[in-house]
């Protein structure tokens, strides 16, 4: 099986704790193309703690890599886009302050700082830097996993909802949160609100694979009456319209065993 690495968000176990439910035979067309999870990028140069937050994060099914300078910091987030990063501000070879703005930089994900610093002006100063999250050392490693769990809660939420247009491939699928539309290949679509909701929600974090149970919660509500099978449906229905051909899909990926995911390209407006 020919495997794709997403540089884009994905979602720890954490964010889709229900059951895996088995495909269709009709499904297993689509399970070309695996997400593989972006990684949290810690930045620490004390070993010892780099090795106690490693753990604690892998045990929350993250998966991570390690710098523990500026420059290897840099270099492996260019390599790999993190899902997150956990900073040290004192580092051997530079300000972390100044990586955290270069990090910035490179992409859009949470920077959660992880310092000794710890006056009311240096936190300040963190957070004008970008920092989504400030933690003073000594920190318990417990709360760093909750902490993170929130920001990136919070980024998902905040990721699309300020935009009123959305573009993909090329102005080939293109959204318009404020008429509830989407037009593929300028033709403006006929679409249920659920869809669009789903949709939405599939298309807020490229890459990233959701259960059906999430799609429920997320794009449905809490007190939707339906089954988690219902998403397949609907997943049915938005491949007949969104993609020119339903049964090799461009847009809508099946992950076998687990959900969907979203592949189209964001394009810069």
């Amino acid at each position: 099986m020919r495997r794709t690495v997403v540089r884009l968000r994905a979602t720890p176990r954490f964010l889709c704790q229900n059951k895996k439910s088995p495909l269709s035979a009709s499904d297993t067309n689509y399970d070309k193309e695996v997400a593989v999870l972006p990684p949290v990028l810690i930045v620490e140069d004390d070993t010892k703690l780099a090795r106690i937050v490693k753990a604690y994060l892998e045990g929350a099914d993250f998966r991570t890599v390690h710098a523990s300078t500026v420059t290897e910091a840099l270099q492996k987030a260019e390599a790999e886009m993190p899902l997150a990063v956990v900073l040290d501000l004192g580092l051997p070879d530079g300000s972390g302050e100044e990586l955290c703005q270069s990090l910035k930089e490179l992409g859009d994900f949470p920077v959660i700082m992880l310092t000794a610093k710890s006056s009311e002006e240096e936190r300040i100063a963190g957070f004008a830097l970008g920092a989504d999250d400030y933690m003073v050392k000594p920190a318990s490693p417990r709360e760093l996993v909750c902490r993170l769990k929130a920001v990136l809660k919070r980024y998902e939420r905040s990721s699309f909802s300020s935009e009123s247009l959305l573009s993909f491939n090329g102005g080939a699928l293109v959204f318009d949160n404020l008429r509830h539309q989407i037009a593929r290949d300028s033709l403006v679509l006929s679409i249920t609100p659920t869809e669009f909701k789903l949709l939405l929600t599939l298309a807020s974090s490229p890459g990233r694979t959701f259960t059906r149970d999430e799609l429920v919660s997320r794009a449905l509500g809490y007190q939707f009456e339906g089954y988690d099978r219902s998403i397949d449906a609907h997943i049915k229905n938005l491949r007949q319209k969104i993609e020119t051909d339903p049964r090799t899909p461009e847009y809508l990926k099946t992950v076998y065993g687990v959900g969907y995911l979203f592949t189209g390209e964001r394009d810069a407006l």
